[in-house]
Parts: C-alpha cells; structure tokens; sequence
C-alpha cells in the first residue's frame, strides 16, 4: 500500500457519475484530468501558483503523455493522485511521474509519465523558465 516514491504530493479524489463511461468505469479521460489536477495542486504547494504563471506569461505545457491503466475505478471509489518530479534541467524541461490509487485498498490504478515543457503563453513556443519555475521544478526528495 505504499506509494512507488517516497514523498509524493497527493490529492485525494471522489468518482462522480459523470466519470462513469457505457462499461460502467472510469473513463480513461477522467484518468488524465486528475493528473491534470494533481500537476496543478503540486505546482502551487511549490510556489508556482496557476496566477503567477499568467502574470509572467510562462506556462509548463504537456508535451508527451503516456498512461498504464491497470485496475478500474467505478462508482463510489475514492481516489488518490501522486505525484513526483523525477526529471528537471532547469531550464526548459520537467518530467513528472503519477501514480493513481484507489484510497480504500491501496490498489494501484494507474501510473503515468507526463514530460512537460515551459512555453511562452502568447506566442505558445518553447521559452527559458522563469528563475521561480527553476527554483520550484526540481526533482522530487529521493524520486
């Protein structure tokens, strides 16, 4: 029942019926929204806050995406997200891991890697971090 790194940020999740598909799971979608989620809550809790990243016009944007489902969340299943930076040059890119677990057993769900790259919000090209980026975006304690 542990996480597979130590020290993730997670984020704990409730199953809605509109996340309930025609095979009566989670549909893969919803999986990818709560990386989504969890990416965004970890980023503020290090200091990069969805408003800071508008006012620099600095954004970390999804670049590649790869998810492993290997167990169904269904109706009245709660969830938790992890979430770990294993990778960051510090410059221009951040690699994220995931884990995904149903609360109850501790049954793992899924896993995901996301590898991310900051661009410039108004041109939407690669752009340099910004040095808070840099500070916040560094590889997890022991990932």
């Amino acid at each position: 029942m542990q996480f597979d790194h130590p020290a993730p940020h997670v984020i704990e999740l409730a199953v809605q019926p509109e996340d309930i598909d025609a095979y009566q799971h989670v549909n893969n979608a919803v999986y990818l929204t709560w990386l989504d989620r969890a990416a965004w809550s970890h980023s503020a809790a290090l200091g990069v806050p969805l408003a800071h990243a508008v006012a620099l016009r600095r954004g970390m944007a999804a670049q590649r995406t790869e998810i492993e489902y290997l167990r169904a969340a269904v109706s009245g299943d709660a969830v938790q997200a992890a979430t770990w930076i294993v990778s960051a040059d510090g410059r221009l890119r951040v690699e994220r891991r995931f884990q995904v677990r149903r609360k109850g057993d501790g049954e793992t769900l899924a896993r995901a890697r996301i590898d991310y790259v900051c661009i410039n919000l108004d041109s939407g090209r690669a752009a340099r971090m910004p040095a808070s980026f840099a500070r916040a975006y560094v590889v997890s304690p022991r990932a």
